[in-house]
C-alpha cells in the first residue's frame, strides 16, 4: 500500500514537471492580443524597446491582419511574428493560445470579448493577465474557471494596470513594512495627470448597462466584499464613496474615485486568497482628496460630475451628452501627453495606537496608458520569466506575483513604493 502511494506521489510530481515543461517550452514566452488597439500596441512598443532580444520571444496578435501589419511596420520591425484569431472563434483562440506561455490580453470591454480567450488559456494551460476592471466579468470569471484553472496549475491574473496595481501592491508593500494585521488604510488620490482613456469609458459603459439589465449584477456590484471567494463576502467595509465629503482623519475634502469599485475589491480578495494575511478585521477606502476650505469642496464637486453622467442610463439624454465629450474606445492621449503624466496615491495607515503611517506609489507617465502599458508588459514579463510562488487560479496582481513584481515595477516600470511617514 505504502509503494502505490508512494507511486502515485511521484507520479503527481512527474506529471507538475510535465506541465511545467510543456509551458516553458512553447514557441512564445507571450502573445499581445489586441496589439493594434491603443493600449496593445503601447505594450508592444514597450517590449520592442525593452525586451526584443533573444531571451523573450513574443509575438502580436488579432483580428486584423493590415492593422497588426501597420503597427509592426511603425512602430516594431519584421521579426515580431503576426498571429490572427477572433474573440468569437473558438477554435482559433485555441490555436493560439497553446503556443505560449503567457497570453497578455488587451481587448476590451472583457465582458464581450474576453470569456473564450478566458476559457481557451485555462484549457491549454496558458497563463493569462489584462487590464480588466469590470468586477461584474471577474466574477463571472472565477465561478466558471477558478478551480479549473487551479486543477491545471494555471494563473489568471486580472487588473494589471492603473486598475489595480498602484492600490494591490500598495496594500502588499504597507503590509510588508509594517507587518501588522487589521489596519485602517485610506488610499488618497493626491494627484494625477493625463488623457481620458476612451477603452475606460466603454467598459465603465458597459458595466452600467448591465447592472441596469441584470438583477444579479447590480447585487454583486453593490458588495465590497463581490470578489471574494463564495461564503466569504462579508466583512467591515461599506459601500463606496458616493459624495463629496470632508475627511476629518487627514483634514481635507475627498470626492468618489472611479476606480475604487475594482481596486478595492481586488485588494479585498487578495487579502482573502492569502488566508487574510492582512487580517479579518482589515478595513480599506480610496477617494480623490481635493483639499480644504471652500476651494476644496468645489473641486470635489467639479470632479464628481462626470459621473453623474456616466451612471445615467443607457440611452438617455445624460448619457448621449456623456459619450459625445468622451473618446472613443481605441483612442487616448498622444505622446507629449503620456509622457508628461503623473499620478501620485497616498495611503494612509491609521494603527490601532493611534499612529498614522503614510505611504505613497508614484507613476511616471499618465495612469491611464503610459503607466499602465508598462505595469501590463511588466506583468506579462514576470509571468513568462520569474520563478513564481506555486499559487494558481484566478487571482490578482500582488497574490499571484508578489515580490517578483514590486520589483519589476520599482526597477523597469517608473513606479515608486515609499514609506514618507
Amino acid at each position: 500500500m505504502q509503494k502505490v502511494i508512494i507511486l502515485l506521489h511521484l507520479g503527481k510530481h512527474k506529471l507538475t514537471e510535465n506541465l511545467n515543461y510543456i509551458v516553458m517550452n512553447r514557441e512564445f514566452d507571450i502573445i499581445i492580443w489586441g496589439a493594434s488597439g491603443f493600449t496593445g500596441r503601447l505594450v508592444a512598443e514597450y517590449l520592442f524597446k525593452k525586451y526584443n532580444s533573444d531571451s523573450l520571444k513574443w509575438a502580436i496578435a488579432g483580428r486584423d491582419e493590415s492593422k497588426l501589419i501597420l503597427v509592426r511596420e511603425n512602430f516594431l520591425d519584421n521579426s515580431i511574428p503576426i498571429i490572427i484569431a477572433d474573440s468569437f472563434d473558438e477554435k482559433s483562440l485555441n490555436d493560439m493560445t497553446k503556443r505560449s506561455s503567457v497570453i497578455c490580453s488587451t481587448v476590451g470591454p472583457y465582458s464581450k470579448y474576453g470569456s473564450l480567450l478566458v476559457k481557451s488559456c485555462v484549457k491549454s494551460k496558458t497563463h493569462y493577465c489584462d487590464l480588466a476592471g469590470e468586477a461584474q466579468w471577474i466574477r463571472k470569471m472565477i465561478d466558471l474557471y477558478h478551480d479549473e484553472a487551479k486543477n491545471n496549475e494555471v494563473k489568471i491574473v486580472n487588473s494589471c494596470g492603473y486598475d489595480s496595481i498602484p492600490s494591490d501592491l500598495g496594500i502588499y508593500f504597507i503590509h510588508k513594512s509594517l507587518s501588522k494585521k487589521n489596519l485602517k488604510v485610506s488610499m488618497r488620490v493626491s494627484g494625477a495627470k493625463g488623457g481620458l482613456s476612451g477603452g475606460t469609458y466603454a467598459s465603465m459603459q458597459n458595466i452600467m448597462e448591465e447592472a441596469s439589465n441584470n438583477r444579479e449584477v447590480r447585487k454583486s456590484l453593490s458588495n465590497p466584499y463581490g470578489l471574494n471567494p463564495s461564503g466569504e463576502q462579508s466583512g467591515p467595509d461599506k459601500r463606496d464613496l458616493t459624495s463629496v465629503v470632508y475627511d476629518n482623519n487627514i483634514k481635507s475634502w475627498i470626492a468618489p474615485f472611479i476606480m475604487a469599485g475594482i481596486n478595492t475589491r481586488i485588494v479585498r480578495r487578495s487579502n482573502a486568497l492569502s488566508n487574510y494575511k492582512y487580517g479579518k478585521d482589515f478595513k480599506y477606502d480610496e477617494a480623490i482628496m481635493t483639499g480644504n476650505g471652500f476651494k476644496g469642496k468645489l473641486r470635489g464637486t467639479l470632479i464628481s460630475i462626470p459621473l453623474i453622467f456616466l451612471a445615467a442610463k443607457p440611452g438617455s439624454l445624460f448619457n448621449k451628452i456623456f459619450n459625445f465629450f468622451t473618446p472613443n474606445p481605441g483612442e487616448g492621449p498622444n505622446k507629449k501627453e503620456r509622457e508628461n503624466g503623473y499620478f501620485n496615491s497616498k495611503f494612509f495607515v491609521f494603527q490601532e495606537d493611534s499612529n498614522t503611517s503614510i505611504f505613497k506609489v508614484t507613476g511616471d507617465r499618465d495612469p491611464g496608458y503610459g503607466s499602465t502599458s508598462k505595469m501590463l508588459a511588466e506583468s506579462a514579463v514576470c509571468l513568462a520569466k520569474d520563478d513564481l510562488k506555486k499559487t494558481y487560479g484566478v487571482l490578482t496582481p500582488s497574490y499571484a506575483m508578489g515580490d517578483n513584481i514590486l520589483e519589476r515595477l520599482e526597477s523597469n516600470a517608473g513606479l515608486s513604493f515609499k514609506k514618507i511617514k
